[in-house]
């Protein structure tokens, strides 16, 4: 069993450490806690969990339905460029007057998950893989396999969390207002490539 979990780990930290939605809100909600990427990881989890036990029953081919691709891409792309654009509009009271995103990190989590399609096509098509992997191990094997996933998450988030709160001092001024920009923009950049995915679909 501890190769299929280390292979479950490596896999795992491979997806959770590329930049992304969930990476982008933690940057941005972590000038005001250091525990910002565990809230995030958080609501991750609750939207994640969910689509485990979905895949782990048999029914992942509801997301193959292409109505269902089509509507994932385009509500999860509009949602994404409202963020990326209400972030954008926030950095200068966040970076000149203190202030923080109109939005718990918690919500942050939920939400930049259940409207990413390439959060739920990972899972249908890697995921899904450990999945089968695991029920070789019986329900042991899936338990375990959620937890490894789930502490990938919770410790990279989190790492990036106090990175960013602990260096926060040397983000000041148009520092820090360039990282919210770069944060913002990179939800913008995911929004629309959504949104373009799901009108190639209908076209």
């Amino acid at each position: 069993m501890v190769p299929f979990l280390a292979s479950v780990a490596v896999i795992s930290l491979s997806g959770v450490m590329m930049p992304g939605p969930a990476f982008a809100v933690t940057v941005a909600k972590s000038y005001k806690s250091r525990f910002a990427g565990i809230k995030v990881a958080l609501g991750h989890a609750l939207v994640e969990i969910p689509l485990m036990l979905i895949i782990y029953f048999g029914f992942a081919r509801f997301f193959d339905r292409e109505p269902v691709q089509i509507a994932l891409y385009l509500v999860g792309g509009g949602v994404l460029v409202w963020m990326g654009i209400g972030m954008f509009r926030a950095r200068g009271s966040i970076t000149s007057r203190g202030g923080d995103l109109p939005y718990n990190a918690v919500i942050a989590g939920v939400v930049t998950s259940a409207v990413n399609p390439f959060f739920i096509l990972w899972w249908l098509v890697i995921g899904s893989m450990l999945i089968m992997k695991s029920l070789a191990f019986g329900l042991i094997g899936f338990a375990l396999l959620i937890t490894v996933h789930l502490l990938c998450d919770f410790g990279w988030l989190a790492f990036i969390s106090n990175l960013v709160y602990r260096t926060k001092s040397f983000w000041k001024g148009k520092s820090q207002e360039g990282l919210f920009i770069a944060c913002s923009w990179l939800l913008i950049g995911f929004g629309g490539w959504f949104l373009v995915s799901g009108i190639k679909l209908i076209v």
